[in-house]
């Protein structure tokens, strides 16, 4: 069991929620990261004590590191402090919760210096799969899923051979604006957008979970974490969030992992895998959770599932592109920039411009990051 994390991403929903839950277990937290909001950081260490902080702002490092100086903690600053976090010697476990592609290279870094992953973080799988899996199954390390879905399937395929899933039934909740029709989305407001229905996330995951890319995200980053083709993994609205996932077998079993949506759940069973521990969460009440829905997306008004899908059959570069046009069509709708529906055509506008390169480098993906988000900034 993990006696001692390091947070990358202690200031964001996930990372709260990552403290919350070693807090409760007594799990010793090293090294905590965050990016601008250093209130909460000096918060954060002054409770937790870590052995350093890095901040990705180099400037916001300097200022916590002056805020800090009576305690004697690390403050590192920018990328070089990231991965120092990510790979201190004495941590089992590094909890990777930074939202975006900026997960990457920590991840990769933890990888290396041989530190199990609790991984948050979907963007790391989606632009980089192959690369992840493959070196960490290389360091011996094991890649444990804090979402809900795929922590979900992970306790659902526990003591079953994955040649014996027939597939994987990913759920969705659907997300605000489930029940619009495409004229009303074109009018929809970043307010209404970040009103999700059932889970307190971050601003970023929140607009994914309302466009569906959330969805399609989960799709590719389930591919490789189980190492299914994409054809066996499906997605089921289930406006309800109680079942997080299914797996069907080829004997027509079908095994759900069910609870309330909080993330603490899966957070605390990737730091205790493979064992349980007894907690003072709210528990399940069949009696007033005893009406349970599903439906099938609409890939018509979300449209974002569709091209998710679309990416992974391409394959190589083609999910970083995505991605990274993901994230920077996020940012402008949520800086009221474009509208909600501009989100999707905007996606598939740089999908279709850019030329696939198979079985790419780390310094490839990074690449067409780049390339993706200068394509974007072009077509606004």
């Amino acid at each position: 069991m993990v006696k001692s994390i390091s947070i990358l991403g202690s200031t964001g929903s996930i990372g709260v929620q990552t403290l919350d839950v070693a807090r409760n277990l007594n799990i010793k937290v090293e090294a905590l990261s965050g990016n601008t909001n250093i209130d909460l950081l000096e918060a954060q260490a002054r409770e937790f004590k870590p052995s350093m902080v890095a901040v990705r702002d180099v400037d916001a490092a300097n200022v916590l590191k002056e805020r800090l100086s009576d305690l004697g903690i690390e403050v590192a600053g920018g990328m070089e402090g990231l991965k120092r976090a990510a790979s201190l010697e004495c941590v089992d476990m590094v909890v990777v919760s930074i939202v975006g592609i900026a997960g990457l290279i920590p991840t990769m870094e933890a990888i290396e210096n041989k530190k199990n992953i609790a991984l948050a973080n979907k963007e790391t799988l989606v632009t980089a799969g192959s690369i992840v899996m493959k070196k960490a199954e290389e360091k011996g390390v094991k890649i444990l899923p804090i979402d809900s879905e795929h922590s979900a399937v992970f306790q659902c395929l526990m003591g079953n051979i994955i040649e014996d899933v027939s597939k994987i039934i990913l759920t969705a909740s659907g997300g605000p604006f489930r029940n619009k029709t495409k004229e009303e989305l074109e009018k929809v407001t970043v307010k209404e957008a970040l009103k999700h229905p059932n889970w307190d996330m971050g601003s970023k995951i929140t607009i994914d979970s309302a466009t569906l890319m959330n969805k399609g995200l989960e799709v590719i980053e389930a591919k490789w974490l189980f190492g299914l083709p994409v054809d066996k993994i499906e997605v089921l609205v289930h406006p309800q969030s109680i079942i997080h996932s299914m797996v069907e077998y080829n004997d027509g079993s079908v095994m759900a992992q069910l609870g309330l949506p909080d993330m603490r759940l899966p957070i605390q069973f990737a730091l205790r895998y493979p064992k349980r521990s007894v907690n003072g969460f709210p528990k399940l009440d069949f009696l007033k959770h005893n009406n349970l829905t599903f439906e099938m997306p609409d890939t018509e008004k979300f449209p974002c599932l569709r091209l998710s899908y679309e990416a992974i059959k391409a394959g190589g570069t083609m999910p970083a592109v995505m991605n990274a046009a993901n994230e920077e069509v996020v940012s402008l709708f949520i800086g009221e920039r474009i509208n909600f529906i501009q989100i999707p055509q905007i996606i598939e506008k740089v999908m279709e411009k850019h030329q696939v390169k198979h079985n790419p480098s780390l310094e490839d993906i990074i690449e067409v990051d780049l390339w993706a988000r200068e394509v974007v900034k072009k077509i606004i």
